[in-house]
């Protein structure tokens, strides 16, 4: 394998350009050529294509986004556009492709190989940690220390005026960003996807604490809970329990942008190396991951069939 092409894919997550240099750096170590592809699948057909070096990743491993830029990419979803994006890839000779992204990205990658014979390999971008066969996903712990970091700020100011916060955080299928902020900001309530809400619950629990003389609380709020987003969920409780000045605050993609944690950088620099490797041995169809602090290779199917649920 002489030429190999990187590209991301899906939502942005702080990391993603310490995965890009460590690929590029890693190719240019073992004298293979390679092309970062802009704006993700949609930039491949388009053939948005440019050879990349060890200087042109200079200075990224702190920067969050994605230098190679990201989008959604429809006609990716049609055998034509597949064929199309494999045209663009032999017309530059790319013999491998590495894509960083979520498990999206990785059934598109698992299709062009499938149809196309193009060998990929996958990296997991996504601040949600909701891809199967990896510990953790690029970008999940910036988001965290992000969301909790908003969290403790906001405590201090529902502590002052006795009021109720209801905070959301990204999660539209997967509540682990929310679980985990929610238990290291010791919250009182966590909802999430995987388990049922029931807003009875959650208004018995705050009037038990008003019982106590405890008068503010957080409630943390996954955006894909089943119920509602947090300004939804805010109205259902406050109709129940007569909670005067409660408030809401989502977060948003604050929790996407910001320089990456040591962590995140680190996990997508071994990531990113091990990839360039796998392609080298002729590894295809696989993800790289991080599983008991060991990288490994898992199928792609892993992403989606092994998610982490909560009991």
């Amino acid at each position: 394998m002489k030429r190999i092409a990187v590209l991301t894919s899906g939502g942005d997550a702080p990391g993603m350009n310490a995965a890009i240099r460590a690929v590029v750096r890693t190719a240019a170590y073992h004298d293979l050529q390679v092309f970062g592809i802009y704006r993700g699948y949609q930039g491949l057909i388009d053939g948005e294509v440019a050879e990349l070096g060890a200087r042109s990743v200079g200075g990224i491993i702190n920067r969050g986004g994605t230098i190679l830029r990201t989008a959604r990419c429809k006609a990716f979803y049609e055998k034509e556009g597949r064929a199309k994006a494999a045209d663009v890839l032999a017309q530059h000779g790319i013999e491998g492709l590495v894509v960083i992204g979520g498990d999206g990205s990785y059934r598109g990658a698992l299709k062009l190989h499938d149809e196309h014979r193009i060998a990929c390999v996958g990296l997991p971008g996504t601040i949600d940690n909701d891809i199967g066969g990896t510990d953790f996903t690029i970008g999940y712990d910036t988001a965290l220390n992000i969301a909790l970091e908003a969290i403790d700020r906001i405590r201090d100011t529902a502590e002052s005026h006795d009021r109720v916060f209801f905070v959301e955080v990204m999660g539209r299928h997967s509540g682990y960003l929310a679980m985990m902020s929610g238990i290291a900001g010791g919250a009182e309530e966590i909802l999430v996807p995987e388990t049922p809400t029931s807003i009875e619950s959650i208004v018995d629990h705050l009037r038990v604490n008003r019982e106590k003389g405890k008068q503010s609380s957080i409630i943390v709020v996954a955006e894909g809970d089943d119920a509602g987003n947090a300004i939804q969920v805010a109205k259902q409780v406050d109709a129940l329990a007569n909670i005067p000045n409660s408030r809401v605050v989502v977060i948003g993609h604050l929790q996407r942008g910001g320089t990456p944690t040591a962590f995140d950088r680190v996990l997508a620099s071994r990531l990113g190396v091990r990839a360039v490797e796998a392609l080298m041995e002729g590894t295809t169809e696989k993800m790289v991951g991080i599983n008991a602090n060991n990288v490994v290779l898992r199928p792609f199917e892993e992403a989606w069939t092994c998610r982490t649920q909560f009991d």
